[in-house]
């Protein structure tokens, strides 16, 4: 690539566009989880969890609409975060975009199991040969399958968050600390690939990489990366390829 071609690229926008993606993430998922799915559902009651369901209906399928708009985000700001860091390694780039995205399939697939108790609830006919109680249990256990299958993104997004994060701390583009706070609270996430170690000290761990996030979002918005660092590194490695 020219030099003329790389002056044309913008990678403070990429940067901002990433953080809004992000924040659009972050926000949409707090929203879903934190103030319906945990206030609606309740694990250890299958019949508080239906009568709930069924008595805000369109605020549970709104959560559902902005749980598919959260992973909308995500799958976007992974192609742009590969962008912004190929210039350091392509390779690891690459890997963590993958695993990344795998993460996403996870997650949007796990959703199918959130809203899938809303019309087991809601169908009375078709569900007939059920009784109330049965219909109960299997939602329950739908929705439990669906915390179980968000869970393992977690995970995965531990494993690509590390990978990126890494990436960060060797930019020069971007500020060490955001790579040193990114590694830390991404590895909490790793945790989650033994199902045991889910819910010991998960909270720390959530508003921890939560804060994390928070002060990355807010760095991409408000200064994107270092531009003239940036298409250096990004000219290094078009040489070296």
């Amino acid at each position: 690539m020219t030099t003329l071609n790389v002056e044309r690229l913008k990678p403070r926008i990429t940067a901002r566009i990433a953080g809004v993606l992000f924040l659009m993430t972050l926000v949409g998922g707090v929203f879903a989880q934190g103030f319906v799915s945990n206030r609606l559902i309740s694990f250890s009651d299958a019949a508080v969890t239906a009568n709930n369901i069924l008595a805000n209906r369109s605020l549970f399928q709104m959560s559902f609409t902005v749980y598919l708009i959260e992973m909308a985000c995500q799958i976007a700001s992974t192609a742009l975060f590969y962008i912004l860091l190929s210039p350091v390694s392509r390779n690891i780039a690459l890997v963590a975009a993958f695993i990344e995205l795998t993460a996403s399939i996870i997650k949007t697939l796990s959703r199918l199991f959130y809203i899938t108790p809303f019309f087991v609830l809601s169908d009375t006919h078709g569900l007939g040969a059920f009784s109330a109680g049965q219909l109960r249990a299997l939602a329950l256990l739908l929705l439990k399958i669906n915390d179980r299958g968000a869970a393992l993104a977690l995970a995965f997004f531990g494993v690509s968050g590390v990978l990126n994060a890494s990436l960060i701390f060797r930019s020069t583009f971007l500020p060490r600390t955001l790579g040193i706070l990114g590694m830390i609270g991404s590895a909490g996430w790793l945790r989650f690939f033994y199902p045991p170690l889910r819910y010991p000290s998960f909270m720390f761990i959530a508003v921890f990489a939560l804060s994390v996030s928070a002060v990355e979002i807010f760095w991409l918005i408000v200064f994107g990366v270092d531009e003239e660092r940036w298409k250096e590194r990004y000219r290094l490695s078009t040489q070296v390829l």
